[in-house]
């Protein structure tokens, strides 16, 4: 197949954006089959393959792109199934402009190769004709837990899985999937595509636990005394920061943990729902990430009249993906650049009647290489809102630090492992935003499959003695 010249990728179809703003469907919907092999004919085939040194799993993206140029799209997917066990998740929410396309030849003259966009076209490919088979792997006789159902987790399962261990996965929640099913809004992740790669990873033999909090209903020493030869902790980082100012105790504030977990777990937006939450008509976002934005597209789907996103630094610097960005602003999002919350402010009910804010100027760059935000004298303001989310990170449980013996944590909460995932505590591992704090769904499943590596190197190692 000739390589295709233009410097623009194919554009990826997606929901009208009146018409999506009030409905939880998925807004991408994905390339057809023409359109993904023009996509892939753009791809150079390098030798050298810079964009896989911006994949954190590795996957060979050069040859799973020359298989859609022959049309071989479940020889694409086994292409990717080597190196990732949730394509169609990362096809979805990677930040791959950021990661394996901003390495992409293309990219230096024009648009990078969609490599993300193909990788969910592979993916659905594969799911929608049902085409996955197992191989058969033998047993090790060896037993290994995982603590949480997260990419990392999965990601863990599913390399220790392919290579002979009995994998059980302990989740604390009635559902599997960690924050790709209590976090990621359907709109941009839905459940049946996180259901599909659990099925998957049954079909490969992996035990899924559900209901089961390690640390309460479970120890980490109870886990070995039943047998398991290593651990590898993968509880993502589920506990909210909070804005600490004044008014954050009142009625209509909400943290964007719970905001979205009530959404997308709990479904509160159904009448009968057992955990209802507030129909509000003005809400302010406080951050700037992609939690931020899905909290400010949830807030919009659930009728919302205005919803502000007040992040205190310049659009240049949020966080957040520029495709959800746009996406939020094509929908009616407000965006309040430069400006901090100061006080929520209540009525007599102390149900949140504004958000008082106050406008920031940037100064000279902090830690994190980004220009510090600075208070701009007598700038003050009142927001008149009723809901108040505040989307400002999360961070680790300390649950099983504080059940476990000989597991050190950072000073905020974060386990301490070497580069491969090693806890201080023999034959326990740890990776994604347990280690890390709140990262990308990528970077936690490739921690996953490196601490996988190492269990499997040091149990080899054990039985050799």
């Amino acid at each position: 197949m000739a390589v295709n010249t233009s410097k623009i990728k194919n554009e990826m179809p997606v929901q009208d954006p009146k018409k999506r703003a009030r409905n939880f469907d998925e807004v991408a919907l994905g390339y057809t089959e023409e359109q993904a092999k023009n996509e892939a004919a753009r791809c150079l085939n390098c030798k050298n393959k810079p964009c896989q040194s911006g994949c954190p799993v590795g996957i060979d993206i050069p040859a799973f792109i020359q298989k859609i140029k022959d049309g071989d799209y479940e020889g694409a997917y086994q292409v990717i199934a080597k190196s990732s066990s949730l394509a169609a998740v990362c096809g979805r929410v990677c930040p791959q402009e950021t990661q394996c396309e901003s390495k992409c030849v293309r990219g230096n003259n024009g648009e990078p190769v969609a490599i993300g966009r193909l990788e969910r076209f592979v993916a659905d490919y594969h799911n929608a004709h049902n085409l996955g088979k197992v191989d058969a792997v033998e047993p090790n006789g060896h037993k290994v837990a995982v603590v949480g159902s997260g990419p990392a987790g999965l990601s863990c399962a599913g390399e220790l899985a392919s290579r002979g261990y009995e994998v059980t996965v302990f989740e604390a929640l009635h559902t599997a999937g960690g924050v790709l099913v209590y976090g990621i809004p359907e709109f941009r992740l839905p459940k049946k595509i996180v259901t599909g790669e659990i099925k998957n990873l049954k079909a490969r033999g992996v035990k899924f636990e559900l209901n089961t909090v390690i640390g309460k209903t479970l120890l980490v020493d109870e886990l070995f005394e039943d047998g398991f030869d290593a651990v590898f902790i993968g509880s993502g980082a589920g506990l909210p920061n909070f804005m600490k100012i004044k008014g954050e105790d009142l009625k209509g504030v909400y943290s964007a943990n719970e905001f979205l977990t009530r959404v997308n777990l709990m479904k509160a937006y159904k009448a009968d729902s057992d955990t209802p939450i507030k129909h509000s008509k003005a809400v302010a976002v406080v951050g700037g990430g992609n939690v931020a934005m899905d909290a400010t597209r949830s807030a919009l789907r659930l009728g919302a009249e205005r919803v502000v996103l007040v992040y205190r630094r310049s659009e240049a610097e949020l966080p957040a993906r520029k495709e959800e960005v746009e996406h939020a602003k094509e929908e009616g999002v407000e965006f309040m650049m430069l400006t901090a919350p100061v006080e929520v402010l209540g009525d007599e009910h102390r149900n949140v009647r504004a958000l008082k804010c106050q406008k920031m100027e940037l100064g000279e760059p902090d830690a994190s290489g980004r220009r510090r935000p600075v208070p701009v004298p007598n700038s003050e303001f009142e927001l008149e809102v009723d809901t108040v989310i505040a989307a400002i990170g999360t961070s680790p449980n300390p649950l099983i630090k504080n059940t476990t013996e000989g597991i050190d944590v950072q000073k905020w909460g974060g386990i301490i492992t070497d580069e491969h995932g090693k806890t201080t505590r023999d034959m326990v591992y740890a990776g994604g935003d347990a280690v890390t704090g709140a990262a990308t769904v990528i970077l936690a499943m490739g921690a996953g499959k490196d601490a996988a590596v190492q269990i499997d190197n040091a149990i080899k190692a054990k039985n050799k003695k």
